[in-house]
């Protein structure tokens, strides 16, 4: 069976995971594809659903849950719902069919049913299907696009190419001095599941990954053999766990285990370091022992160095810290630390024994510290960006093949940074967004998670009846239908005050931008450039603006079209509310790389910091008064002497945020139910039974929640390969 094929205009190209039409390509999981490639088999005739999971889902214990969300995932991409079953038709109580043209890339066709009439019949093959570009380099190192420019100058050449064959034989390192050219990107792990975190064995011989469990938060560490592809679980439950790192020998697996802590005092979330032998997981999954426990600061990203110590970011009263770990004597001491700033990120080289750091020093700007092994600092110099990096752009880069050079990503572009600050854009624009790249210990291959984030936005009554089942067993989209279906991430929806519009942040265009829609038609209002990250938008209270804090600064966008830059002093981390009246925001922004709360005068630009604690998400209630959650999600609100803790509320919160409405505050809590508190009345009540998949409430009128929702979470392994 040919694994390309037509279904109607879309072509079908399993061996990519994709459906293209007009040249607009979308990702589908493989389960899904191989659901429409059996349903393709048997064209217009009825496929049981039992038939299509023993064919899809072999030897494998699935409900038909499942099955209906490969079936959505597919009407998704025709373009198609429920009602309107122009593509895959269900037939009740009976299963499925594939009610369109079906015609196979090497020209043959289906028969078509007995009872179809004769002008059914497949139309001829297309002379090209449209074929989506990954790789920019092309593969053949004698294309060109452009003509070749003549070298003007030989002789220095000449003198390059000599002193690239000295330091060829003077140096036993791997690192490569030529420009960085990656010619390949080839997916490593194409299931339906979310993948993290992936990295190299010592020995370059296996890639150690999370996956997760569905859209939950819970994950198991996998290996996978780089040479057989054959995948092995490692860790025998599902777990929180983070970022992994192999011994130099080998032999002991460490990475980060998190847990809800028994009696939480200053975080909810208790992080242990532990550790497993990996040889013996190899052969069966084996249970982790604890090496550290950390009841009251957090631990991140273990990287194991030469010595067979570990280097940990360790955070403590909101300030990161390099720490090195001895094993061996379990006892910790600080590798690098700064007074005035904060740690952001760090990598490790073997080879050249070398800590890469990351920090924000004093001038509010982010370094580039380069450290030995012992935690001496070697240099230290700010980081230059390029027009095409926002000033205020979190990296986290990683060390390359490159003397002397880091990598990083910031989405769909890749760049190089050097020792000493200087940033150099690497010409491979991917189709998806992309983590900073892995690179395997040979120096020729690099891991990178890439994929998107799949959510919708949806208006729910405030009121509903009661249901008979619990919604977390039913399809998240067939409970709250969205306002703005795309195949992308669309969140933070909210209303226009006294209007009929909702304003929303979307990747439908490639970017993440603002739109509005009326219900039937959407435009785009923003126009930010490439890799843009929103973090907050609201409406002022007129509703002919929004202000939106994109790229860590707030611009002020008009639906004219205008655009008002604010030029703040510091980075925004998160836009919470924004008073147009009085024209000021509540916001969290990062001083010297520590996040603050603050309020801020958009006249004047003046900033009054509220308190020190790290704040989740805030809100003014409507006689004005301050409520804000704090990260151990808890409620508070301003004293005459101190901030005052919601009693009633202690256990309500959740990472889910809320809204208030009429100084009545509505939320949903960790057991998934969507609850009130009447500030006026201290009156607790819960509402109803929410589905688990909500990411976020987001605003609240008169009559309506809007909710963020998680459709897919698809994220999944890759490899960029260097041209040799």
């Amino acid at each position: 069976m040919a694994s390309q094929y037509w279904v109607g205009d879309f072509f079908i190209d399993l061996s990519r995971n994709q459906i293209t039409r007009n040249e607009q390509s979308q990702t589908i999981p493989p389960k899904a594809l191989a659901v429409l490639t059996h349903l393709a088999k048997h064209q217009r005739k009825v496929v049981s659903q039992d038939e299509l999971l023993s064919e899809v889902w072999p030897d494998t214990i699935v409900t038909p849950n499942t099955l209906q969300r490969s079936i959505a995932q597919l009407r998704k991409a025709f373009g198609e719902d429920r009602k309107q079953q122009s593509y895959i038709r269900t037939h009740a109580k009976q299963g499925y069919s594939l009610e369109c043209d079906i015609v196979w890339q090497d020209g043959s066709s289906i028969p078509q049913d007995k009872t179809a009439p004769e002008e059914d019949a497949p139309s001829p093959v297309p002379s090209a299907p449209p074929e989506p570009v990954i790789d920019v380099q092309p593969s053949n190192p004698d294309y060109q696009t452009q003509p070749v420019k003549p070298n003007r100058f030989p002789i220095f050449a000449l003198i390059g190419m000599v002193l690239l064959i000295f330091v060829g034989f003077n140096y036993s390192s791997p690192k490569q001095n030529a420009q960085l050219i990656f010619d390949r990107l080839q997916a490593v792990t194409a299931t339906d599941h979310k993948e993290f975190g992936p990295s190299y064995s010592p020995d370059g011989e296996y890639i150690i990954f999370n996956r997760y469990l569905d859209k939950l938060c819970v994950n198991k560490i996998w290996a996978r053999n780089i040479h057989t592809q054959q995948e092995t679980e490692l860790t025998p439950e599902w777990g929180t766990y983070g970022r992994h790192t192999l011994s130099p020998d080998g032999k002991k697996l460490v990475f980060i285990s998190e847990e809800d802590c028994t009696i939480p005092l200053t975080q909810n979330t208790c992080y242990n370091l532990v550790s497993l032998d990996f040889q013996k997981a190899m052969v069966s999954p084996q249970q982790p022992n604890v090496l550290m426990r950390c009841k009251n600061s957090a631990i991140k990203n273990p990287v194991w160095l030469n010595n067979n110590d570990l280097a940990i970011l360790h955070n403590e009263s909101d300030r990161w810290r390099l720490i090195k770990y001895s094993v061996r004597d379990n006892t910790s001491q600080v590798l690098y630390d700064l007074e005035e700033g904060n740690l952001a990120h760090f990598d490790y080289s073997i080879d050249d024994d070398l800590i890469a750091v990351t920090s924000y020093h004093q001038d509010g700007q982010l370094y580039i510290d380069m450290l030995d092994s012992k935690g001496a600092l070697l240099t230290s110099h700010p980081i230059d960006y390029p027009d095409e990096i926002s000033e205020h752009r979190a990296i986290s880069p990683n060390f390359s093949p490159r003397e002397d050079e880091l990598i990083f990503s910031t989405g769909r572009r890749l760049f190089s940074l050097t020792y000493d600050g200087k940033v150099s854009k690497i010409q491979l624009p991917l189709d998806q967004s992309a983590s900073s790249p892995d690179f395997h210990p040979g120096g020729h291959r690099a891991l990178v998670i890439k994929g998107q984030y799949d959510s919708d936005i949806a208006s729910i009554p405030l009121k509903l009846p009661g249901t008979s089942t619990t919604p977390s067993e039913e399809d998240v989209s067939t409970i709250y239908p969205s306002a703005t279906r795309s195949i992308s991430g669309e969140d933070d929806g909210i209303f226009q005050p006294n209007g009929n519009l909702i304003a929303f942040t979307s990747r439908r265009s490639g970017e993440d931008q603002v739109w509005v829609t009326d219900g039937s038609d959407l435009r785009q209002v923003s126009q930010f450039p490439i890799d843009t990250n929103i973090d907050g938008i609201h409406w002022s209270a007129d509703g002919e603006s929004i202000l939106v804090n994109a790229n860590n600064k707030l611009n002020k966008i008009f639906l004219d079209g205008r655009v008002e830059s604010l030029p703040l002093n510091a980075p925004i981390d998160q836009l919470f509310q924004w008073d147009s009246i009085d024209n000021s925001a509540l916001l969290s922004l990062t001083v010297k790389g520590i996040t603050q709360f603050a309020e801020v005068d958009l006249d004047s630009l003046e900033t009054r910091f509220i308190n020190e604690k790290p704040v989740s998400w805030a809100q003014r209630a409507k006689d004005g008064r301050l409520i804000y959650m704090d990260h151990m999600n808890r409620f508070w609100q301003p004293g005459p002497a101190e901030d005052q803790l919601i009693e009633k509320l202690v256990d309500q919160g959740s990472e889910k945020r809320f809204v208030i409405k009429d100084n009545v505050i509505y939320s949903i809590n960790r057991d998934d139910q969507l609850w009130s508190y009447n500030l006026d009345t201290d009156n607790f009540s819960i509402l109803r039974e929410m589905h688990r998949d909500i990411d976020y409430l987001t605003d609240i009128n008169q009559e309506n929640l809007m909710i963020t929702y998680v459709v897919a979470a698809k994220k999944e392994v890759a490899e960029l390969f260097l041209r040799q």
